[in-house]
């Protein structure tokens, strides 16, 4: 009697220990398949993120070529439309014929023509002018951005006002053009679309990061409006901002105050990323 109850005993141990192989091995085998199901979605996740990144950054290079082309264009059609008739205008003045009129026609000839070149050199210099901003080349991004708040201010529709406080040394020329052009892209964006009545502009230095923040109180996006303006087909203005802070490792961040009573732009650079010019 003793030994069948060890027996059943031992047969109990047993199913208990079979069927507790069976739940850790079912357990096991569900762990493995959790993990593999989620591995591959985190690469179904990784793959979709990597394409998401990949169509903004062709949105964004394709923004890049449009703006130069669109550049070039404005550039071509301003010698073409207005530089090539002025200068044909003043051949016109100096043909061969000239030497057979006489003086007093001559020289109203030659005073015409003088007149129209005069008038082409400064269209041209216009030109160069909108290409690099004269202030900008000549004394500095701090110069050249002050000079355009006073001209925005002076028109009366808008109360413009910027100050620099830790720009001791210049950026390379060529990066002080690309955030002088990323500053008017968004004053332009500003003043067509916000309404504000002020905006205001502050640059600052904080270790090795370079800060411009721009202050409006009209209507404007948040940071997740921006990211989701860069992965669709509107927003060129923008998208324009992106690419050219892209080429000085910069980023760019919307946000609405805390007090929800004015909108926050901010650009940051990487001092090391940007060579200075004393």
């Amino acid at each position: 009697m003793f030994f069948l109850q060890v027996s059943n005993q031992n047969a109990n141990v047993s199913i208990v220990l079979f069927f507790g192989t069976i739940g850790m091995l079912a357990l096991t085998i569900g762990l493995i398949v959790f993990i593999i199901f989620h591995q591959r979605k985190v690469i179904r996740y990784q793959m979709t993120l990597q394409k998401m990144e990949h169509e903004q950054q062709k949105m964004l290079l394709n923004a890049s070529i449009r703006l130069q082309e669109e550049e070039r264009q404005r550039i071509a059609a301003d010698l073409h439309d207005d530089a090539g008739p002025l200068l044909a205008t003043a051949r016109l003045y100096l043909n061969e014929n000239l030497v057979n009129l006489d003086k007093t026609t001559q020289l109203q000839s030659i005073y015409n023509a003088k007149q129209i070149i005069d008038d082409t050199i400064q269209l041209i210099r216009n030109i160069s002018h909108s290409l690099m901003p004269p202030t900008l080349k000549n004394f500095g991004l701090e110069s050249a951005v002050n000079d355009l708040f006073q001209k925005i201010s002076g028109s009366g529709s808008i109360n413009a006002s910027c100050r620099f406080h830790d720009y001791r040394e210049r950026l390379a020329t060529d990066n002080e053009l690309i955030v002088f052009r990323v500053i008017q892209e968004l004053i332009n964006n500003i003043l067509k679309h916000s309404n504000a009545s002020f905006i205001h502009l502050t640059q600052n230095m904080n270790g090795n990061k370079f800060y411009i923040r721009m202050h409006h109180d009209g209507k404007g996006i948040t940071q997740a409006d921006f990211e989701r303006m860069n992965y669709s087909s509107a927003g060129l203005g923008l998208k324009n901002i992106q690419s050219r802070l892209k080429v000085l490792q910069g980023r760019i961040f919307f946000e609405k105050d805390p007090s929800q009573t004015y909108y926050k732009v901010t650009i940051e650079l990487n001092k090391e990323d940007n060579s200075l010019q004393p």
